[in-house]
């Protein structure tokens, strides 16, 4: 046997092979080689030296089967082994022991791994079958529709009623939607959201407005349900403001509490006539304040309404908050300065600020057509501005003006 290693001198626990992987107390490293072989490196310390197997003692062969039982060998002073014992540890701790040869512990082991599949190999028919193909994505598109047919998430949502459509015109929503799983990120948001109270026929109508509420985290839009619970919000009043405000759930508690508080302190109200504002238009919590703030002031300054009047404005007409303010600005200079009309009679019925311009100037100038244009409560045939811009137009013809439609119809032509 020639030139088989080197003399070395290490400490012995234990050797073990498992498939091409050596376990001692040593660190091992398995780096692989050619086929014919592999080449082993363990760590040792500054008493150890390096072990290299050489290829040959590896192969499958019932000559090395045979080596390895072949007695071990000694060095004859050439620089060559003879035989006799190739190496034996020794412990001052506990003595002598012998420890197998190495050659003889190697068990054979089969160094060729079968080449791949190649997928022009013929396989049967019955493993045809077996054979599971994932859905194949377009590899660029301009519209989700393209996809739904692949992705479990897209199919399900539109069975739901979400508008693609509209989703995929918002900027990286539809990326979003195609990395959804919906077991997995979908379905738990859902059954949130109809715990929550949110009707099933409106989770359609949901999503398409606020898609990003798939990627919320559980426990955050658990702790918003939990705050509105808090602040006495009754179950019926959180179902409205989440259905009504689909954006409510992605604002922070934080967010929630200095919004709620902001109404309370601009408008001086108490704790449950806050609740009731932002209950009725829920908007209140999740739309931008500059607008709010702004007609807060011109309400203040440049209308000239009292605090207590703005405050029975808005409580009544909560609207009024986000009314375009060249709108109101318009509607009140008609009415306060055109008709007439003072600062106490149009905090009574601010509802005059939903309805439309031209609708309050055209049944006004009839009036003033017909000479019934009195607005004073003090006054005989006192015309309220509930009765000026809310009637239907027979109502209004026959009960307000005195007048017929056709009447009112004929003079509109002429302004």
């Amino acid at each position: 046997m020639s030139s088989l290693c080197h003399r070395i001198c290490y400490r012995w626990t234990s050797l073990r092979i498992t498939g091409l992987v050596w376990s001692s107390r040593q660190e091992i490293k398995v780096l692989p080689t050619a086929s014919y072989g592999i080449q082993t490196r363990f760590g040792l310390d500054a008493r150890q030296c390096l072990l290299t197997q050489k290829p040959w003692m590896l192969k499958s062969s019932k000559s090395s089967s045979s080596a390895s039982n072949l007695p071990p060998s000694k060095e004859d002073g050439t620089g060559q082994f003879t035989e006799s014992s190739i190496m034996q540890n020794t412990d001052d701790n506990h003595g002598k022991s012998e420890v197998p040869s190495l050659v003889k512990d190697i068990q054979t082991v089969e160094l060729d791994v079968a080449p791949p599949h190649s997928p022009f190999d013929e396989i049967s028919e019955e493993a045809a079958l077996q054979t599971e193909t994932s859905p194949s994505f377009p590899p660029i598109s301009f519209t989700l529709r393209d996809y739904v047919d692949q992705s479990e998430t897209l199919t399900k949502l539109v069975l739901l009623g979400v508008d693609l459509s509209k989703l995929e015109r918002r900027p990286n929503v539809a990326n979003m939607l195609l990395r959804l799983d919906f077991n997995r990120d979908v379905k738990e948001r859902l059954l949130f959201l109809k715990d929550v109270g949110v009707d099933d026929h409106l989770l359609g109508a949901f999503l398409t407005r606020n898609p990003f509420i798939l990627t919320e985290d559980m426990e955050n839009l658990q702790m918003r349900i939990q705050y509105l619970q808090s602040k006495k919000f009754s179950k019926e009043a959180i179902s409205s403001m989440v259905s009504g405000a689909p954006y409510l759930l992605n604002f922070s508690v934080e967010r929630l509490d200095n919004r709620l508080a902001f109404y309370q302190r601009e408008l001086r109200l108490n704790v449950q006539k806050t609740r009731d504002l932002v209950t009725r238009l829920p908007k209140l919590l999740t739309g931008s304040l500059e607008p709010i703030k702004e007609n807060l002031k011109v309400c203040r300054i440049e209308l000239g309404f009292r605090d207590n009047e703005i405050q029975h404005m808005v409580i009544s007409v909560p609207k009024l908050l986000l009314a375009s303010k060249k709108k109101v600005t318009r509607t009140f200079d008609y009415l306060h300065n055109t008709m007439g009309i003072p600062h106490h009679l149009i905090t009574k019925f601010p509802q005059v600020f939903n309805a439309k311009f031209l609708r309050i100037k055209d049944r006004h100038l009839f009036l003033e057509h017909l000479g019934r244009a009195q607005y004073d409560p003090t006054q005989p045939n006192y015309i309220s501005l509930d009765n000026l811009v809310a009637t239907p137009d027979e109502v209004f013809c026959v009960k307000i003006a005195k007048g017929t439609l056709l009447d009112f119809e004929a003079f509109q032509k002429t302004l």
